[in-house]
């Protein structure tokens, strides 16, 4: 009973932290703008580890990336997604720029190309699929 209790309160907490966040109207290219313009709204809590983490939803309330900011710079994972809700982009930054393996797929789930950045340059061979392979 008392860990019913306990998750209870914690999922109400959640909720609360949640809905109390405010959202920041964005348009097509992640700059502030007003609802009317807007294509996602942003919403935005700091972790743990003093990332603060960033996810910007479309208008409909689906996800449409998710990062995190170090000292206003993109740091870690980079997840962007498709309206439908499908994964579209995954990647990594460091200290603002890409890096590392990036991967694009197709709104079917089938991957559309990788490659990798070294501070947000593409290097070496970049492989590039059909849509129906």
């Amino acid at each position: 009973m008392r860990t019913i209790l306990m998750i209870l309160c914690a999922s109400c907490f959640s909720v609360l932290n949640i809905a109390g966040q405010e959202k920041n109207w964005r348009d097509i290219n992640g700059n502030p703008t007003t609802i009317e313009k807007a294509v996602y709204y942003r919403v935005s809590s700091n972790d743990k580890k003093g990332k603060k983490i960033i996810v910007d939803y479309y208008l409909s309330g689906k996800k449409a990336k998710e990062f995190y900011l170090v000292k206003g710079k993109r740091e870690g994972k980079f997840v962007e997604f498709y309206r439908a809700g499908e994964v579209k982009t995954i990647g990594e930054f460091e200290d603002g720029y890409r890096e590392g393996m990036w991967k694009t797929y197709y709104n079917n789930g089938k991957m559309k190309e990788k490659g990798k950045y070294n501070k947000a340059e593409k290097v070496g061979v970049w492989k590039l699929y059909y849509k129906n392979n």
